[in-house]
């Protein structure tokens, strides 16, 4: 009997030939595209030098309202050493109420108010050193709690002034100094205490996560668009030719871009780079991995250019900006979006890059993040091989 099965096309090997060929039609599309070297080249210096120097974390000099309600010589003696601090920059008016109009309006994010009886009260305290419970000083402070991390290094630095100037005034009477504990503070990885120390790394994989995701979103949804993908499908070229062709050229431009933006930041902005460069290369390959794919998964299911962008920007630029860590700490938000944000690629990538620039190679922080950005990487790649498909109809 005849046998009337079909068999199977056989499967068709990817050529270098081919993919060569593929490759150097989308690094001519890349450059002659203006929007692709801004995106690629120009964007990240803006975006690190806002991150660099546009957003500061540090609150070195506050505004601070002072009213002294008393002349006398220990009321002047106090307000001296408020003016005299690094940290604050005083405001004086003779009124509480007017002063109190003044954080009001945010003029100043708080005010001290010093008493009328400030310095009887601490002269009656020096008449009566043996009972403590006379000539008690009670300094008044007021801040504006609508931000509360500037709240608090308010209270600190008045705090701070308080203990000077009770320092000053027992070595001006030629008494020892109490026995104090003496508090030695060190700072490990950012010595500083500069914030843009820890953002501009930060920073950088979300500069990253743009050009992974938004320039590769763009790339199948234009083959759509200008029906040269059916082109494409007509000749022998595999899917796995197609997608090479799609990935490797961006993810050359991704790590030119990685490059650009480590020089910018450590000599430009002066930022420490402790990590071995080697160990920065695997792991920005693995988070471009998850970029491009994600870039690539987008555009492969929408086939639109206006719609990729708009998707990647939700699902890539957003989560990386607000749940990885670069700026909003993680332990400290709800426990179900800590659970979202173990899905962030950015996050291990924020991580990593902190790790890098202010530590050095600390393999058990590394390792971690390492693992979980290549499970990323391969499980987009994975899905828009899955998707991708050399039918017209999708299928």
């Amino acid at each position: 009997m005849p046998n009337n099965k079909i068999n199977p096309p056989p499967l068709r090997q990817v050529s270098l030939r081919r993919l060569l060929a593929l490759c150097r039609k989308e690094s001519y599309q890349i450059v002659r595209d203006p929007s692709s070297i801004l995106i690629a080249f120009v964007l990240p210096i803006i975006l690190l030098f806002i991150f660099g120097y546009g957003i500061n974390l540090d609150t070195n000099r506050v505004k601070l309202g002072l009213v002294q309600l008393d002349p006398g010589a220990e009321a002047q003696n106090f307000s001296t050493v408020l003016m005299a601090s690094p940290f604050l920059e005083i405001h004086k008016l003779p009124s509480r109420s007017a002063m109190q109009e003044q954080v009001r309006m945010g003029v100043v994010r708080g005010m001290v108010v010093i008493n009328s009886d400030f310095s009887a009260t601490v002269r009656q305290g020096q008449s009566h050193a043996q009972d403590p419970g006379q000539g008690q000083v009670s300094i008044q402070l007021l801040t504006d709690g609508s931000e509360p991390n500037t709240a608090n290094f308010l209270s600190s630095y008045v705090q701070g002034a308080l203990q000077i100037w009770q320092l000053q005034r027992v070595s001006d009477q030629g008494l020892p100094p109490p026995q104090m504990i003496a508090l030695e503070p060190r700072y490990w990885f950012n010595p500083s205490t500069i914030s843009r120390n820890y953002l501009v790394p930060g920073s950088i994989s979300v500069i990253m996560t743009v050009i992974g995701a938004l320039l590769t979103s763009l790339v199948v949804a234009r083959e759509w668009e200008r029906g040269t993908m059916e082109a494409l499908l007509s000749t022998s070229v595999t899917r796995t030719e197609l997608l090479l062709s799609k990935i490797l050229p961006y993810y050359l431009l991704g790590i030119i871009a990685m490059l650009l933006c480590v020089v910018v930041a450590t000599q430009l902005l002066v930022i420490p780079f402790r990590g071995s460069l080697w160990v920065l290369f695997i792991i920005s390959s693995l988070f471009l991995g998850s970029g491009l794919g994600l870039g690539l998964f987008l555009s492969t299911i929408t086939r639109n250019q206006f719609v990729a962008a708009q998707l990647a920007l939700t699902a890539a630029f957003l989560p990386a900006t607000m749940l990885s860590g670069f700026v909003f700490e993680i332990a400290s938000m709800p426990r179900v979006i800590q659970v979202v944000s173990t899905l962030v690629p950015a996050r291990y990538f924020v991580s990593a890059l902190q790790t890098l620039f202010q530590a050095g190679d600390v393999w058990p922080v590394l390792l971690q993040n390492i693992l979980y950005l290549f499970l990323s990487a391969v499980f987009w790649l994975g899905l828009t091989a899955i998707k991708t498909s050399r039918r017209l109809d999708g299928s």
